[in-house]
């Protein structure tokens, strides 16, 4: 049944500009960076008492093409759907996003491969239709209500999974295409952590921010004393799942311990070996691509070519005004 032969979801749009939440929600406070309790193994590379920055090798036989893998989401509008006797309403999320794969090569250059995005509507009402507006549909996404947290992070949550699952459609769809055009090589670096795409072959996960810190004190020290290029021995850290870690220098100006430190992802699953090889390749290859402080307010770590397609990708979300407007017009009708 398509959607315009279903019946009508009746909403209302939600005053407060989507940047600030929503005028029902608390306020929240964040959290500084704390002790991770996730297991650590720092005796991969080297043992601890060993732990030392390493410096990039040389001779390193290179990808035919590097990949950078990344998405982008915008709410759009939130919204209370109400239940039929107006008594109560549910909470949803509009929101847009999109994925796509840039490939880094030398035959072609930096070139987009793919791009993809989809419009949804997230809530916590079982019985909500999708969205019929003037700017596309927004297909609803069911989601269970949470007796601990607040809906606008479940539902938060959720969109963030619809769009790491658009991302593996990406770089699987991105890895084809590479192929076609003569890669017999490729190397894949995903903008945020492997979570969910550890599976993929020769595959980065490239984190920019530091939420949780996983070694400890005189490790960590280790991690201050990188210098531009340098990295840390790999290690091994679990949560809810397993993955090989080092840290990463990207060439920068001097400034506190930690600016410039990015920390690198691969899958837990493969041999020792060829977590330390990825680790050193990276070495040579992501620091090309640092930005830099007078073109990128998150220089060095929001990669060149990163930067690039989140800015394709933000394009094809279309008109953020234009589509709240759109909404509104549809809630007027409904």
């Amino acid at each position: 049944m398509s959607v315009s032969q279903q019946a009508r979801t009746r909403f209302h749009i939600d005053g407060w500009d989507p940047s600030y939440g929503s005028a029902m929600e608390d306020a929240g406070e964040t959290s500084a960076v704390e002790q991770s309790s996730a297991r650590v193994d720092v005796a991969v590379e080297v043992s601890g008492d060993a732990w030392a920055p390493i410096a990039p090798r040389t001779g390193l036989a290179e990808p035919d093409a590097l990949v950078f893998i990344d998405g982008v989401r915008r709410i759009e509008a939130r919204v209370w759907i109400p239940d039929a006797l107006d008594v109560s309403a549910a909470l949803g999320v509009a929101a847009s996003y999109a994925a796509g794969a840039l490939c880094c090569c030398p035959e072609s250059g930096a070139h987009l491969l793919t791009a993809e995005h989809r419009r949804g509507m997230f809530t916590t009402d079982p019985a909500a239709g999708d969205l019929s507006t003037r700017a596309g549909d927004f297909v609803t996404h069911h989601v269970a209500a949470d007796e601990v947290e607040s809906p606008s992070v479940i539902l938060s949550a959720a969109l963030q999974r619809e769009l790491a699952t658009l991302e593996l459609i990406t770089a699987v769809n991105a890895r084809t295409q590479v192929v076609a055009h003569g890669a017999e090589d490729d190397l894949l670096v995903i903008d945020g952590p492997l979570r969910g795409r550890d599976h993929l072959p020769r595959a980065l996960g490239f984190i920019k921010t530091h939420r949780a810190i996983y070694l400890p004190p005189e490790l960590n020290a280790v991690v201050a004393s990188l210098r531009a290029g340098e990295r840390t021995p790999v290690f091994l850290m679990g949560t809810s799942w397993d993955r090989h870690a080092w840290y990463l220098r990207l060439p920068c100006q001097p400034g506190s311990p930690w600016v410039g430190v990015v920390r690198v992802e691969c899958a837990a699953n493969m041999p020792a070996s060829e977590a330390i090889r990825l680790a050193n390749l990276s070495q040579v290859l992501l620091p090309k691509y640092a930005s830099v402080e007078y073109k990128d307010q998150r220089a060095p770590q929001n990669l060149v070519p990163i930067a690039g397609l989140e800015k394709q990708l933000r394009r094809r979300l279309g008109d953020q005004r234009f589509i709240y407007r759109a909404l509104q017009l549809a809630a007027h009708s409904s």
